[in-house]
């Protein structure tokens, strides 16, 4: 897990009822049960200051960060896909994006994130699709600086057959299978104390967020039989709750220790 992952993390699973705001030292006490060294965790913030996505903040004379609104929205938009019960039902219809990709490979690459973030795979150069419209498409293209025009229509082809020319589902499948053999037994997760559900709910949570960026969530008519990624995600939601309360106390903890100790803890992610 990376730093920037870490911090991402805890804003967004567990920081959402304290204001998206956090002392430093208290991120840098989460992210280091987490294994992530301090010096890394202040680099992640101050890069996150810098781009847009964290801003300083001082409470009651001690200085942390928070989640600008940007973060806040893209917080509570990811946090409804991690946790969602499953997906949408689908009309048949796929969704065509043509995109003028930019000429720069890095701002190309990102593009490339992003839409694979959002649900979308690439049938052509320029071509993208996806069983559902996103609702964050035109924002994520519009701050892209891109052209592009998009509309709804079925497949000319077996549905299935375009499925498999745009995303690896053996690949995926595989993916589903580690993740699934990876998965903290329930009555351990259960027996956890807080300082120890919280690293473990993390590595959960992280690993099940890495596939928001590869899985489109396609619809069950277009899936191999006995495709995993149901059972993948109900497991997850199952150990995840299990091992929410504890890794919320201990959270909850850490950020009351930091208040208490305000005066030796203060200070920002360069100090």
């Amino acid at each position: 897990m990376q730093a920037r992952s870490a911090v991402f993390d805890l804003y967004g699973d567990h920081l959402a009822g304290h204001g998206y705001w956090a002392p430093i030292s208290a991120v840098i006490t989460l992210t280091r049960t987490c294994g992530i060294q301090p010096p890394a965790t202040r680099t992640a913030v101050s890069r996150m200051v810098a781009q847009g996505w964290l801003q300083p903040r001082t409470i009651d004379g001690l200085r942390g960060y928070a989640a600008t609104p940007v973060a806040r929205e893209r917080l509570r938009r990811a946090h409804q896909r991690i946790y969602a019960a499953g997906g949408d039902p689908w009309d048949g219809r796929w969704h065509v994006v043509v995109v003028d990709a930019p000429k720069d490979r890095s701002l190309r690459d990102r593009l490339s994130a992003n839409l694979g973030y959002l649900g979308y795979g690439r049938l052509a150069q320029s071509t993208w699709v996806s069983p559902h419209r996103s609702t964050e498409l035109a924002e994520t293209l519009q701050d892209a600086d891109v052209t592009w025009t998009d509309f709804h229509g079925p497949s000319q082809e077996d549905p299935v057959a375009l499925v498999r020319q745009v995303w690896d589902l053996q690949e995926l499948s595989e993916a589903y299978g580690a993740f699934l053999a990876g998965i903290p037994d329930l009555e351990v997760a259960s027996a956890l104390a807080p300082e120890d559900a919280y690293p473990v709910r993390t590595d959960l949570v992280h690993r099940w967020r890495k596939f928001m960026f590869t899985d489109p969530g396609l619809p069950r008519e277009v899936l191999p039989a006995g495709w995993p990624g149901q059972s993948a995600r109900e497991r997850f939601l199952e150990v995840a709750d299990e091992l929410q309360p504890a890794a919320r106390m201990f959270v909850t903890a850490v950020l009351a220790e930091t208040r208490d100790q305000a005066p030796a803890t203060r200070g920002g992610p360069d100090d």
